[in-house]
């Protein structure tokens, strides 16, 4: 239902008038760990609202989840049906991109998106998730994943070398064929086997499943999913809630994860 409102929203947008991007220069880059927002914030302490009423204008039924200062100054961050949007603070401006913070390198988001996507991603029990523990970790992730998607398969065969970086892997299901396909059938059987580990692994080398039924996390692994934005498998998040993209080769993601941390 979040997903039909979100699309038909941005039908509506894209045959009305858009926010332009700023002239190169007109907005300088946040230091890292400042709230850019800030100044902004102050000259609206009601931002939050505005921004609220100016979505509803677009559509009653537009309910945002999350509303927070976005990690730069004049606009709020928005999270709504796992889309990130960013609407200024005299709600009048609407960006569908995801910024790029260049100081970083890395995709701009604030420490209060974060912290709620962290908190969603919290609410799937360690022991729902299927984990692939490096014997000496590191850094842990999150990973929404599929059974039948190439890069999901990749990735399940970078496993070893991403435990062997010190890379403990916690996959939650998120078959992105949806409730009614076959996939979504298979996942539960794999989350209902004896032995979810090898099971997950033989569905991922291309191995016949066999049917089992239980009361398993998949659904509710699914629905969160489409809460954080999972548009696509693999979708990796980092321990704080950060979004890593999807399949990266286990040095490259080494580096994001160190980089990261930083």
């Amino acid at each position: 239902m979040r997903r039909v409102l979100t699309v038909a929203l941005f039908g509506a947008l894209s045959l009305t008038a858009c926010a332009q991007p700023a002239a190169p220069g007109a907005t300088p880059a946040a230091k890292p760990g400042a709230n850019a927002a800030a100044p902004a914030a102050a000259a609206n302490p009601n931002a939050d609202q505005t921004v609220r009423s100016a979505l509803a204008g677009l559509d009653p039924k537009f309910k945002p989840d999350y509303i927070g200062a976005a990690p730069f100054p004049g606009f709020r961050e928005v999270l709504v049906g796992g889309q990130v949007l960013y609407v200024s603070d005299d709600g009048r401006y609407l960006m569908q991109s995801q910024p790029y913070d260049i100081q970083n390198r890395a995709p701009a988001s604030s420490a209060g998106l974060l912290a709620y996507r962290k908190a969603l991603l919290d609410k799937a029990p360690r022991g729902d998730r299927i984990v692939f523990a490096a014997p000496n970790p590191k850094h842990t992730l999150t990973v929404f994943t599929d059974i039948e998607c190439g890069y999901c398969r990749k990735m399940h065969q970078d496993i070893p070398e991403l435990n062997k970086l010190g890379i403990t892997v916690e996959y939650l299901a998120f078959p992105r064929m949806g409730p009614a396909s076959k996939d979504f059938t298979d996942m539960i059987s794999v989350w209902c086997a004896t032995d979810r580990r090898q099971a997950l692994t033989h569905a991922k080398q291309g191995q016949p499943v066999a049917p089992k039924n239980c009361t398993s996390p998949v659904a509710m692994q699914y629905d969160l999913g489409q809460q954080v934005g999972v548009s696509g498998t693999p979708a990796v998040f980092a321990a704080d809630g950060t979004q890593l993209g999807g399949y990266v080769p286990p040095a490259q993601l080494v580096k994001a994860l160190e980089r990261q941390a930083r």
